[in-house]
């Protein structure tokens, strides 16, 4: 869940992309960048590690001009917070940069066939390979927007790219594939902006008060220009897409073009899951690393015992994750109700691993247990989505969601969320306790590293989905069956509806 922002117009573009990112903040402070195109033809970095306000405090002397650039605010899915790995990430030559949200699933292939073809990275980033494709196309002769669409066509997985290219100070190509989170394009005036959330929209949505911004879907991309906006098809057929006026409420609570947040949400499963899996699971050696656990080997092989706790969705979340812990780890596991569980005198020791999981870490019952809990000898871990929380305080480790706020009420991402760290934990238990071998381990990583495209995918027949929910919706009774792992999703079908 990065952040991206990119702005072309008749305004020096280093303050308004500064802005845009430091409204992006919450997707991501491990790093950020700013890419902008000078007056002079050339292509000026600025980089930092940490918050958007490194990218001013860390450096003296003139700041970048020029009236187009890009920007990115970092959550760390491949390679550590780093200079080297903050976007945007360049090309060869440095004339190409790239700013990018998603999980590029075949990255290690493309890698070691652009190392063959004589390319050289200076990151760990699987971002890089695409400046790199889009490197290749321009040397091929194609325009950028092409070179990207071309790139677009040798990724997989869900994507979301902003493209500039030295020498071309009047246009930022755009990409989205799959459902790799919104990309807003809005143009108004001499000046046009494209953004992965509507906040960074406001520097321009100030000026009057509304915009007309228009969503990318999958395939799509946009040449973004100081004259307008021209959107493109994958085979690069100029199609005609409506803008709807955004106005500063919208921007300020935003449903992302969306009928309702729920909507929203459902729509940001693949966020949520790439940002579950960021910095806890390596995808090169195929192996869990999960640090934020702050469990030794030897602790965790002591372990004889891992009771999961939660309230509604959460419970059912913790019911799929005794499946994975006994099935993955080799421990038994045991799933209750947190409004039970405070009310009990359960038997708690040393060799027991306690996981609440709720979505605000505020939930009074599971709060209440947890509490119960902090008091005997037991591990206490906690999945949210709330840094801050009181879940969060009473737990010795933290395992966030990093969903996201959300605003539905029936939990969506947040579950999607949850499951996708409920196996990372059964999968780290498993591996230190010797009870999954290392062939084992890379096929669930590579399994875990394929889901957000899979989601995607099923995102992607929304039209059918809504269709059968036309077919059936008066009537007043359903039945949800399942055996196994699934009978806790299908309790969850059941909730929702």
């Amino acid at each position: 869940m990065c952040g991206i922002v990119g702005y072309v117009g008749d305004r020096p573009a280093w303050p308004i992309v500064l802005e845009g990112l430091r409204r992006l903040e919450y997707r991501g402070y491990d790093s950020a960048g700013v890419a902008v195109l000078e007056p002079n033809g050339g292509l000026r970095l600025r980089k930092t590690v940490g918050r958007v306000h490194g990218l001013v405090d860390d450096f003296v002397g003139p700041t970048p001009l020029g009236l187009a650039g890009v920007g990115h605010t970092r959550w760390a899915t491949h390679g550590r917070p780093s200079e080297s790995n903050a976007h945007p990430h360049t090309d060869c030559s440095g004339t190409i940069a790239v700013a990018h949200n998603g999980i590029v699933e075949n990255y290690l292939s493309l890698k070691a066939d652009l190392k063959k073809r004589g390319h050289h990275f200076k990151s760990e980033t699987d971002t890089e390979v695409i400046s790199h494709l889009i490197e290749e196309g321009v040397l091929d002769g194609l325009t950028l927007q092409n070179a990207v669409l071309r790139m677009g066509s040798m990724v997989d997985g869900p994507q979301a790219v902003v493209a500039v290219q030295e020498g071309d100070q009047d246009s930022i190509c755009a990409l989205r594939l799959g459902h790799a989170g919104g990309v807003a394009v809005a143009h108004h005036q001499g000046q046009s902006i494209v953004s992965s959330d509507l906040p960074a929209l406001l520097p321009l949505i100030g000026e009057t008060g509304q915009l007309p911004v228009a969503f990318l879907e999958d395939g799509e991309a946009a040449v973004i220009t100081r004259h307008g906006v021209t959107f493109l098809d994958s085979n690069g057929r100029e199609v005609a897409k409506p803008m709807r006026p955004v106005t500063l409420e919208d921007v300020l609570i935003d449903r992302g073009g969306y009928r309702h947040f729920m909507l929203k949400e459902i729509m940001e499963q693949p966020q949520a899951v790439v940002a579950a899996l960021r910095d806890r699971l390596d995808f090169g050696h195929g192996r869990v690393l999960l640090p934020d656990l702050e469990m030794t080997d030897t602790e965790i092989a002591q372990l004889r015992r891992v009771v999961l706790i939660g309230c509604g969705t959460s419970l059912h979340a913790a019911q799929v994750g005794r499946h994975l812990v006994e099935r993955l780890a080799g421990i038994p596991a045991e799933a209750e109700s947190a409004s039970e569980y405070r009310y009990r005198e359960p038997y708690l020791d040393e060799h027991t691993l306690v996981v609440a999981i709720g979505q605000s870490g505020e939930t009074a019952d599971t709060v209440a247990a947890m509490a119960q809990v902090r008091s005997s000898k037991a591990r206490l871990i906690t999945i949210c989505n709330a840094a801050g929380s009181q879940a969060a305080r009473l737990a010795d480790a933290t395992l966030l969601m990093r969903s996201g706020i959300e605003v539905g009420v029936a939990s969506s991402k947040t579950l999607t969320a949850s499951l996708t760290i409920l196996n990372l934990l059964a999968m780290r238990l498993g591996a230190a306790r010797g009870f999954l071998d290392a062939e084992a381990n890379r096929s669930l990583s590579d399994e875990l590293a394929r889901l957000p495209g899979r989601i995607a995918d099923i995102l992607g027949n929304s039209g059918k989905i809504e269709a059968l929910a036309r077919q059936f919706y008066r009537h007043r009774n359903f039945l949800y069956l399942a055996r196994g792992i699934n009978a806790p999703i299908a309790a969850e079908g059941a909730l929702k509806l």
